[in-house]
């Protein structure tokens, strides 16, 4: 059946896989004994009835009785047993592959023109976990053990065998149904549930443009345009698994009703005891009972199955990277040789042939119209997006060779957006790494903004959120530089770091960049704004991705302020 070809896992998720198997052999070797063991009611049933009222011993019926309840006891230990070894391997499974997700979710959202991603991965990680603990997989393994039951059946009477064979293949049957009617109402339900879910991500992080200019009500009707699709979907799949559902398990007491009827037909005619004609429809019942779990919780099977999916597509789609050799630490020498920059989505190249160098310890400053580029030159220095061709590199080293964790130190980056993060305002400034108080309070005052963040309400402790709490886009910003320039990083990019500073703000901007370079430090400035320019060695003009000049402040500044030659005039 094609619906249960399943993509061959990564190695990742093999591996993790291979990690557990032990546990699910446990498990099954568990499931084996229980599945034995749940004969023993039936057959304390059929003893009580042929031998115990037959002879009317009461000593017979006391030792089957504690026999019995021996046997109930084990099975309850031994169902424990299995289900505690299934949420320790689910557990286990989780915590192999957590960071492995994590990372490959987190360079999704690099590839996107928004550096936005999703948590649809994790969330799927997590929901596999669950799965494994649920009735569904307890149902998986139970199956098998059907032919246990078929050959007491078969023991009791040929045409009890027979009657159960048949019962089954209609119950399979209806598994089937169950698979190919629900399993693409359930995915296209699931698309349409992240698209929703992404439309009220971006409404809320809007807020304040909705309310002030009136689009609550559009957005409403777009967000339940997308709410009613998701019920759409999501009814057509239940009213249909419901149905199937409610067929299985009627389907399987009109075949208990029919058997029980068969068993007195037979004893009627001497054919079995009358102990054999009620165990035939407990037996018959418990034999059934794992295919339809099955059936009632085959829409989980599907949703993990969709899930596992996603999975093995997203480790394909972003391998896992190999540990890389350490390099000495940067000293800030970038060169950036003839790079063409696609950013991810697009096709065409946004930035073409940019080539220039900087010695450690230079200020560039990066100008031109909107669209030039400007923001994705930074981009493109960080490695953050790779380069289609050309090389950017710190130290002669590629940008993109470098190991992440051992060069994110020696790193600053300010972007136009600038996201803090829950936590206290030391925290954010240390990028919540070990907090080294001198440091965090160096890389405040060397910002200018240690001033500032005195006078909030706990000092270097007051409590932020993932907006900045009640900061100003000022603050917020300043906050940011102080963040990029923790540690004293060597290569510092910052990209409209004055787009949200007043006047005052921006010398104290200027300050600050004048200390970081006296540091030593290389700085890329991306902006359009003139004040800070005065701080900077060197300034490259980009115009619709490529460059119009590049070169020491003074002789690009004023190549820029000469009138460009009348069409007609001499060369």
């Amino acid at each position: 059946m094609k619906n249960f070809n399943y993509p061959k896992p990564p190695r990742e998720l093999l591996d993790a896989l291979q990690a557990i198997r032990q546990h699910f052999i446990y498990a099954g070797a568990f499931s084996a004994a229980i599945n034995i063991l749940q004969l023993a009611p039936i057959l304390y049933m059929m003893q009580v009835y042929d031998r115990v009222l037959a002879s009317g011993s009461y000593s017979t019926l006391l030792y089957l009785t504690l026999l019995v309840l021996f046997l109930l006891v084990a099975t309850g230990a031994f169902e424990w047993v299995r289900s505690y070894l299934l949420v320790f391997a689910s557990n286990k499974i989780e915590r192999s592959l957590r960071e492995r997700v994590f990372n490959a979710t987190f360079k999704t959202a690099l590839q996107s023109t928004q550096g936005k991603g999703n948590a649809q991965a994790i969330n799927d990680l997590t929901s596999l976990r669950q799965f494994l603990t649920g009735n569904g997989i307890f149902a998986f393994f139970d199956v098998p053990w059907f032919p246990i039951y078929l050959a007491v059946m078969f023991m009791f009477h040929y045409s009890y065998g027979l009657m159960t064979i048949f019962a089954a293949i209609v119950m399979a049957g209806l598994a089937y149904v169950t698979d190919i009617s629900t399993t693409g109402r359930l995915k296209d339900a699931n698309v349409e549930m992240a698209k929703a879910n992404a439309h009220l991500v971006n409404s809320l992080r809007n807020a304040e443009v909705i309310e002030a200019m009136g689009m609550t009500s559009a957005i409403r009707r777009r967000q339940q345009q997308y709410s009613e699709e998701v019920l759409r979907q999501q009814a057509e799949a239940s009213k249909m698994a419901g149905f199937l559902t409610s067929m299985s398990k009627t389907f399987r007491q009109v075949v208990q009703s029919l058997i029980l009827g068969l068993g007195a037909w037979l004893a009627l005619n001497q054919e079995v005891t009358g102990g054999a004609m009620v165990a035939g429809s407990l037996l018959l019942g418990r034999a059934l009972a794992p295919i339809d779990m099955l059936v009632g919780t085959w829409k989980s099977f599907s949703v993990a199955r969709a899930q596992y999916e996603r999975l093995c597509a997203l480790l394909e789609q972003v391998p896992a990277t190999n540990e890389r050799l350490q390099l000495p630490a940067p000293l800030g020498h970038l060169s950036v040789e003839q790079i063409y920059v696609t950013p991810p989505g697009a096709r065409v190249p946004v930035l073409r042939g940019i080539n220039f160098q900087l010695a450690a310890g230079e200020v560039l400053g990066v100008i031109g119209p909107s669209a030039s580029g400007k923001s994705t030159l930074a981009r493109a220095i960080l490695g953050v997006w790779p380069s289609a061709s050309g090389k950017v590199r710190l130290d002669g080293a590629d940008i993109t060779l470098w190991n992440r964790q051992d060069l994110g130190p020696y790193i600053g980056y300010l972007p136009q957006d600038i996201e803090l993060f829950d936590g206290t305002i030391a925290d954010n400034i240390c990028r919540f790494g070990e907090r080294d108080a001198e440091k965090i309070v160096a890389a405040a005052q060397m910002s200018g903004v240690h001033d500032l963040i005195l006078r909030q309400p706990e000092g270097y402790d007051t409590v932020i959120g993932g907006s900045g709490g009640v900061l100003s886009g000022g603050q917020r910003q300043r906050i940011g530089l102080a963040r990029a320039i923790y540690g004293e990083p060597r290569l510092l990019v910052l990209d409209e770091p004055n787009s949200n500073l007043d006047d005052q703000g921006e010398r104290e901007l200027v300050l600050a960049i004048q200390r970081i370079k006296a540091a030593g430090c290389t700085v890329v400035i991306v902006s359009h704004r003139t004040m800070i320019l005065g701080t900077v060695d060197k300034v490259l003009v980009l115009k619709d991705g490529a460059m119009l000049g590049f070169g020491p402040r003074e002789q690009v500044l004023s190549q820029l302020a000469q009138p460009a030659p009348k069409l007609g005039s001499a060369a």
